[in-house]
C-alpha cells in the first residue's frame, strides 16, 4: 500500500504568526471575559496574569518540541515520541474533542452577532461549511483569509477601547474594588477560563508539517503570537472594566457592544458586531485547519480510522479528515451552549499542555531551547487550572476522555 503524501510546506514566519494571534483574539476578546468576570469580578487582571503565564510555559513547550518534531499533529506526536504512545493519544484526543466543541461555539458566536432571530444554527452551520470550504483548497488560502479577518478585527477593538476612553462609564464601574474580594479560589477558576481564549498560541505547531523552516519559525511564531495576544487581551480587559464594571460585564452576552453603548456612542454597535463576527470566523478557520491535522496524525498511527489519512493530490490538505470534523461540529451546533463549551474545551486543552510540559522536559540539551524549570511551572498551571474549572465542565470531560481511551482499547486489541 502506497504511504499518503506529505504535506507542502508553504506557511512564512508571518504567515504562521498570524494564524496564532487569528486563533486566539476572536474565541477570548469575545467570549471568555464575562464567564472570568462572573466568577472573580476585578480580580480577572489577576486571572489573565495567571493565565498568561500558563500559557507562556506551554508555549516555550510546544516551541521547544515543534522544533525537534517538525510534523502534523502537535502535542499528540510529543507525547508519543517523548512518553509513549497513551500519553501521545490523550492529548490528541483531548484536542480533538475539545477543539470541535470550541468549533460549535465560535460559529454560534458568529452567528449570534450576524443571524436574524430564528436562524442563529442555520447560518452557524453554513459558516462551518463555507470556512471548511476555504480549507480544503489549500492552507495558503486559509492564511491569506485569516490575515484579512485579524487586521479587520483589531482595527475593531481599537476603535471600541478608544470610544470606550473617551465616553461616559456604568455606575458599576466607580470603584472596583478589591481584586481580590471574590477570593483566590474564583481567581484560579476566571485564569481557567480565560486560558481558553490563549489556546490558539500553538495552533501553528498543529500545522508543522506546512511550515517553511520549521525550526526556525514555529519557536518564533509562537511566542509572538503569544505576545501580541496578551497586549490586547489586558487592553481590552482594562477598557471593559473601566467602563462596565464587573457586574454589568459578568451578565454581557456581547460586552464589547455594551462596551460603546454604554460609552455614550451606539453608533458603533453595527462595527464592533462586525468586529466579533470576523473574529469567531478566524477563530473557527484556525480551528478547523488544526483539528484536521491532528486528526490526520492520530489516523496516521491508527488512533483514528485510517480514512481519515488521505491527502488531497492537488491541493496538499487533509480533506476527508475536515469534512469530517465539520459535520461533527454541524451536528454539535444544535446542542451545544457557548459558556458550557468553553469549560470543556478549557479542559481539554489544560490536558493537552500538561503532556506537552511533560514530554519538553524529557528532551535532551541537544534539542532544549528553554530552562525545565518553565516546564514544571506550565505542568503545576495546568493541574491547578483542571481542578479549578467547574464541576460539569470537568466530569464531562472526564467521561469523553475516557471514551475515547476505550476505542483505543478496542484498537489495540484488533489483529492487523
Amino acid at each position: 500500500m502506497t504511504a499518503p503524501p506529505p504535506l507542502a510546506r508553504r506557511l512564512g514566519l508571518f504567515d504562521a504568526i498570524v494564524i496564532g494571534v487569528g486563533s486566539m483574539v476572536g474565541a477570548g476578546v469575545f467570549a471568555s471575559f464575562a464567564p472570568a468576570s462572573a466568577v472573580a469580578g476585578a480580580g480577572l487582571l489577576i486571572g489573565l496574569a495567571v493565565a498568561a503565564v500558563v500559557a507562556f510555559c506551554n508555549a516555550t513547550s510546544s516551541a521547544q518540541l515543534a522544533a525537534q518534531y517538525p510534523t502534523s499533529g502537535g502535542t499528540y506526536i510529543y507525547g508519543r515520541e517523548r512518553l509513549g504512545q497513551w500519553p501521545g493519544f490523550v492529548a490528541g484526543w483531548s484536542f480533538v474533542i475539545g477543539k470541535t466543541a470550541s468549533s460549535a461555539a465560535m460559529a454560534l458566536v458568529f452567528a449570534a452577532y450576524v443571524a436574524p432571530a430564528g436562524y442563529t444554527e442555520l447560518v452557524a452551520i453554513l459558516a462551518i461549511t463555507a470556512l471548511t470550504t476555504v480549507n480544503y483548497f489549500g492552507i495558503t488560502r486559509t492564511a491569506l483569509l485569516t490575515k484579512v479577518l485579524v487586521l479587520a478585527v483589531l482595527a475593531v477593538l481599537v476603535t471600541a477601547v478608544t470610544l470606550g476612553a473617551t465616553g461616559s462609564s456604568s455606575p458599576a464601574a466607580e470603584g472596583l474594588g478589591s481584586f481580590t474580594a471574590d477570593g483566590w479560589y474564583g481567581i484560579l477558576q476566571s485564569a481557567g477560563f480565560l486560558f481558553f481564549a490563549f489556546a490558539g498560541y500553538a495552533r501553528i505547531a498543529t500545522l508543522g508539517e506546512e511550515v517553511v523552516q520549521p525550526e526556525r519559525t514555529i519557536p518564533r511564531a509562537i511566542v509572538s503570537a503569544l505576545g501580541i495576544a496578551l497586549l490586547v487581551y489586558a487592553v481590552v480587559a482594562l477598557s471593559l472594566l473601566s467602563v462596565l464594571g464587573p457586574e454589568l460585564l459578568a451578565s454581557s452576552s456581547a460586552p464589547l457592544v455594551d462596551l460603546v453603548s454604554t460609552a455614550g456612542h451606539s453608533w458603533a454597535a453595527p462595527l464592533v458586531r462586525f468586529g466579533a463576527a470576523a473574529a469567531a470566523l478566524g477563530a473557527l478557520l484556525a480551528l478547523i485547519a488544526g483539528i484536521g491535522r491532528t486528526s490526520l496524525a492520530m489516523a496516521r498511527h491508527r488512533d483514528l480510522p485510517s480514512y481519515l489519512t488521505a491527502v488531497h493530490e492537488r491541493y496538499s490538505v487533509p480533506h476527508r479528515a475536515e469534512i469530517t470534523v465539520a459535520a461533527v461540529v454541524c451536528v454539535l451546533i444544535l446542542v451545544v451552549d457557548l459558556r458550557d463549551a468553553i469549560g470543556f474545551s478549557s479542559f481539554g486543552v489544560l490536558l493537552y499542555y500538561l503532556v506537552a510540559n511533560l514530554s519538553a522536559y524529557t528532551q535532551n540539551s541537544q534539542h532544549r531551547r528553554y530552562p525545565r524549570a518553565l516546564q514544571v511551572v506550565g505542568s503545576i498551571g495546568c493541574v491547578i487550572l483542571l481542578a479549578t474549572l467547574p464541576a460539569t465542565s470537568i466530569a464531562v470531560g472526564i467521561v469523553v476522555v475516557a471514551l475515547g481511551v476505550g476505542y483505543r482499547l478496542v484498537q489495540v486489541r484488533r489483529p492487523d
